[in-house]
């Protein structure tokens, strides 16, 4: 196996060995896929400030994020459909941070289940919830996030309704894969992939299957998903769920300055500045490009953390040096998995980790919490502050 030094080199690896509609859910956005290729891209108009003849010695990563000691402020981001990527994905991904000793988040809309993942790891992780119209559903869901010990509870505020998602849309994505002719002549060619899921624990959507009256199987799941994501989300039901839930909660899906406020008026422990990966809203503002007015905002409110388009240890010091406490990784782990599986997703983040810390040490850090904009260069027109539209007359 070649020597992998990059983010991107897990990509081709995993783009070799998953199937077509996988590979596609994870790299891809909504429409024209805009907002998704910004996110990455807008990180290069950061530049970072050399030092020299600065101690580089003893240098640290470790942080905390809401409380949590942490190996680097990296957390690995819910995604669903995990488990397709690899045999067990969400199991695999967990421990792995485990490990490691950053955060792992698990997705309402994971293969592996709750239940799963709390038999295979024996640290706390996190669980992010979408808000469903079936309450009962909803409560029974976070009782079983309480019943595995989850030290967290991530609300996705961002995925009321789903976003033009064009490419899952023409693959027909499905968890397992539906049978067609296209699809039965790619998975011909991930023979290794098919044999690794024959094995696997789960292959259908473990925290909805079995747990909902009507849903056995698939065949009406596609129809249940649609038809229970809640448009009717408001703050006010954010705090219920909040009250519910009575632990720490982070409240992902930030990417406005007056909806930040609204977060740390109802108390949450961290938000997260996110556009859900570009798989949203198209045409939104990268995270990065956010990050900072919210961060003017709210800044010493509450606790701020930023995902959508991370690729390297570089990314995660230019969001900390901005101000961000934390970052979520959810592609550069999947690449990972789908590569090697759980050494994968250990590899991502080693990956991560010396980027980071070399990146630090060449800008003349010994420590992650002391960076900040002082090490950062940033164009006078890169922070978002785009001028409103006029009323029209």
């Amino acid at each position: 196996m070649a020597v992998i030094t990059t983010i991107e080199d897990l990509r081709r690896i995993y783009e070799r060995r998953v199937p077509r509609m996988f590979y596609d859910y994870a790299e891809s956005g909504s429409w024209t896929e805009q907002t998704f290729h910004d996110n990455s891209s807008d990180f290069a108009d950061i530049r970072l400030r050399q030092r020299v003849a600065v101690d580089m010695a003893g240098r640290s990563t470790a942080s905390q994020m809401i409380g949590e000691e942490v190996a680097m402020p990296v957390a690995l981001a819910p995604v669903g459909l995990t488990g397709m990527q690899h045999a067990d994905g969400e199991m695999k991904a967990a421990k792995a941070a485990e490990e490691f000793g950053v955060p792992f988040t698990l997705s309402t809309m994971s293969i592996n289940s709750i239940e799963d993942v709390a038999e295979y790891t024996s640290k706390p992780f996190w669980f992010q919830l979408y808000t469903m119209k079936d309450q009962d559903y909803v409560s029974r869901l976070i009782q079983r996030a309480k019943d595995a010990k989850c030290s967290a509870l991530v609300i996705t505020l961002d995925l009321q309704i789903l976003g033009q998602r064009h490419k899952d849309l023409k693959n027909g994505l499905s968890a397992p894969p539906k049978l067609t002719a296209k699809t039965i002549a790619n998975l011909m060619t991930k023979w290794s992939w098919g044999i690794e899921m024959l094995g696997a624990h789960r292959r259908e959507f473990g925290n909805i299957v079995g747990h909902v009256e009507g849903i056995s199987d698939t065949s009406s799941l596609g129809a249940w998903t649609a038809e229970q994501f809640d448009p009717s989300l408001d703050w006010t039901k954010v705090e219920k769920l909040m009250e519910q839930w009575g632990g720490k909660v982070i409240l992902k899906g930030i990417l406005d300055a007056e909806d930040a406020k609204m977060a740390a008026k109802l108390g949450a422990d961290a938000i997260v500045v996110s556009n859900h990966g570009g798989r949203q809203l198209d045409g939104a503002l990268s995270s990065i490009r956010m990050l900072p007015q919210i961060m003017d905002a709210v800044g010493s409110d509450v606790e701020v953390h930023m995902d959508s388009g991370i690729r390297s240890g570089q990314d995660v010091l230019k969001a900390l040096a901005l101000g961000a406490k934390g970052t979520y990784i959810g592609r550069a782990f999947v690449y990972g998995l789908g590569a090697m599986g759980q050494k994968g997703v250990t590899t991502a983040l080693d990956v991560i980790q010396k980027e980071l810390d070399t990146t630090m040490a060449l800008c003349g850090e010994r420590n992650v919490d002391d960076l900040g904009r002082h090490n950062l260069l940033i164009p006078e027109d890169f922070e978002g502050r785009w001028q409103d539209t006029p009323p029209a007359n």
